[in-house]
């Protein structure tokens, strides 16, 4: 019988500890958790392979390179390859967030070498990178869908009947790939009275359609939009709002603490050569994925998921609960995307393992960043006041 992966494991061991929110200030909470430690289940396949080629040329986290290649590899394939559960798909596009501090966390390095990699195995990529995200309406224009307007037909001099008449060709590209290297603009325009960012770039998680309600809508459709940010952790607790925590937009992205790797004086210096092979096998395992279709769980896999489960549903309360909260759909695309790189349209007990343990990585990256804290900064000061006050 599958057994809880070992990472995974120490999470459910821990819950009776990290649930229990008494005797510290949430400010202290956030300040004394661990350095979150990415397992090795996390470098199972292609995917690990690709992190140890690139690792000793570059001073970025290799959850750093990890996750974005992930990310990535989701957003080239486009919109193939889905689990459904219910009546709900769940295409291969993830979201992260990597929170490190300034330059020394490398974020920016990290990206640049997993770009490399990408473009190489599927020139088209490079078209669906964008950045600047500013409003709901911008980012659906890039992958907006054709717009038409009803043109008159006249016979002499009276209208007759009416023809559609194309006025926007609209997007060719329906992928986006969104890298934001300075994330807190994204969270400040998203305060900006009227701003409908976080509306769509959740829409953009559930669903292919996005829109707003606005006098003249540009909608688009069959879309596949991944957004990875860059932030400091001092940007990202002034900057993320309880609006945003509270209303799904922060549970929608993976939060990945980041940090240098090591020192390299001279830079990094990665050959073409040394890609090559990496490059060939992640071209066939996108080839493989486009073909893909509906992704499956197998017996043993499926007996870890019902074990996982019920943890992975429950999960915890507070601000640590909010930002975590997606935590059965989050693992379920990252198997779909493990299972992708072995040219697998089924989902082995490895695959599961290796996302459970990208998840935990994730989850004590959250507990890292924002602790137990309850998410509403007049409540949290209310308590840390009276956890200070004589006798509690």
């Amino acid at each position: 019988m599958a057994t809880i992966s070992g990472a995974f494991e120490r999470t459910i061991a821990d819950q009776s500890t990290t649930g229990d929110t008494s005797g510290q200030q949430p400010e202290a909470k956030r300040k004394n958790a661990p350095s979150p430690v990415l397992s090795e289940k996390a470098y199972h396949g292609l995917a690990g392979r690709i992190v140890r080629t690139i690792a000793p040329h570059t001073e970025a986290d290799n959850a750093a390179l990890l996750v974005q290649l992930l990310a990535g590899f989701g957003s080239v394939i486009g919109r193939a390859a889905y689990f459904r559960i219910g009546a709900d798909y769940h295409y291969t596009k993830i979201s992260a967030v990597l929170v490190g501090a300034s330059s020394r966390g490398r974020k920016g390095t990290s990206w640049s070498e997993i770009e490399r990699a990408l473009v190489r195995a599927d020139e088209s990529f490079r078209d669906c990178i964008q950045n600047g995200l500013s409003s709901g309406e911008g980012l659906i224009y890039h992958v907006r869908d054709e717009q038409t307007a009803k043109k008159p037909i006249k016979k002499n001099g009276i209208i007759v009947e009416y023809q559609d008449e194309i006025i926007d060709e609209g997007a060719k590209e329906k992928r986006a790939f969104i890298v934001e290297p300075e994330f807190a603009r994204v969270l400040q325009s998203m305060k900006r009275e009227g701003n409908t960012l976080s509306s769509v770039i959740r829409q953009a998680w559930d669903t292919d359609r996005l829109r707003v309600m606005t006098k003249n809508p540009v909608k688009a459709s069959d879309t596949h939009v991944s957004i990875v940010g860059h932030i400091t952790d001092v940007e990202l607790i002034r900057n993320l709002d309880e609006t945003e925590t509270a209303n799904g937009f922060a549970n929608r992205f993976l939060w990945i603490v980041v940090k240098r790797s090591k020192y390299l004086p001279d830079g990094g210096n990665l050959s073409e050569s040394e890609l090559n092979q990496s490059v060939a096998e992640l071209n066939r395992a996108i080839n493989f994925a486009r073909n893909a279709g509906e992704i499956k769980r197998s017996g043993s896999a499926n007996k870890l998921w019902h074990q996982v489960y019920k943890r992975l549903s429950d999960g915890y309360s507070g601000l640590l609960g909010s930002v975590t909260s997606r935590a059965t759909a989050q693992v379920t695309r990252l198997s779909c995307l493990y299972a992708l790189l072995d040219n697998s349209d089924v989902i082995r007990l490895e695959h599961l393992e290796a996302a459970l343990a990208v998840w935990q990585y994730c989850e004590d990256s959250a507990k890292h960043i924002f602790g137990m804290a309850l998410g509403d900064k007049v409540a949290d000061e209310i308590l840390a006041k009276l956890e200070q006050a004589e006798g509690g």
